[in-house]
């Protein structure tokens, strides 16, 4: 069976996800644009111009260089390479970031109707920095990355909103799936544990640690489970995007304490 349905259906989540970015980013005054945002070291400009810089490479624009130098805030080979795009439009204004994010994603969105990708084990002609993807986790990744950072524009500027779009929704249930490594891994559960996450709004999943120490998914979520996490929307994302820490009283654990506090501690996933 082909993986076009499914890819074209990340396409346009990713595309809706742009459209509500751009609508935030227009509603910034200019004296907001250098609002720090919850990333280290970038502020509204620097998380939209990372964001231009990205779709402009996949839409088909060369790739770009600048001197980073070695700013506190960045770590490995990543991190260096988004900071290109901040670096290069610092002297540009609102308007020019969001009239280059809207024209290259028109552009990339029309790329990807005319041509549509239907093997997801494929891979791209061109992803950013040259990250070895597939067409399955580059299109499944980028509506994720949109909505994040739409997300972490409205906490600098203080405009809420958002959280019930459809990359809302592709964003946390996609983080849930890390929920067996954060457990397992990071986390240091002992073998034969169960979790189970309870995200209002995505589906309830259950992890066991295997003999191997590794996170193992469940087919269903065991009643007498070794510890039980439930929270909202809004703080999983926090929580899983490395973004703030939990809010007092905002995820509820259930069984095992101190093993639900260590799991909260090192819920980031991406950063």
């Amino acid at each position: 069976m082909s993986d076009a349905p499914r890819l074209a259906g990340y396409v346009e989540t990713w595309w809706q996800a742009v459209q509500d970015l751009l609508a935030v980013l227009e509603q910034v005054p200019a004296e907001q644009w250098s609002t720090p945002t919850d990333l280290a070291g970038w502020d509204v400009r620097a998380v939209a111009s990372h964001t231009a810089h990205l779709e402009s490479i996949l839409a088909g624009r060369p790739e770009e260089t600048a001197d980073v130098g070695e700013p506190p805030h960045v770590t490995g080979f990543m991190g260096l390479y988004t900071e290109i795009g901040v670096v290069n439009r610092r002297e540009h204004s609102p308007e020019q970031i969001v009239a280059e994010i809207r024209e290259v994603t028109s552009l990339r969105h029309e790329q990807l109707l005319a041509d549509p990708p239907t093997d997801g084990a494929a891979r791209p002609a061109v992803v950013f920095g040259g990250v070895p993807w597939t067409w399955e986790v580059l299109l499944r990744n980028r509506p994720l990355d949109v909505w994040m950072h739409e997300q972490d524009v409205r906490r600098a500027v203080g405009r809420p909103g958002g959280l019930d779009s459809r990359a809302a929704q592709h964003t946390a249930d996609y983080l849930t799936e890390s929920f067996g490594f954060v457990v397992a891994k990071k986390a240091g559960a002992a073998p034969g544990t169960t979790a189970v996450l309870d995200v209002a709004g995505s589906p309830t999943i259950a992890f066991t640690v295997n003999d191997a120490g590794r996170g193992e998914r469940l087919p269903a979520v065991p009643a007498d489970a070794t510890v039980t996490l439930r929270t909202d929307r809004e703080t999983f994302v926090l929580l899983a995007g490395g973004r703030r820490t939990a809010p007092q009283g905002s995820v509820t654990v259930e069984g095992d304490q101190e093993l639900g506090a260590r799991i909260v501690s090192v819920m980031a996933t991406t950063p």
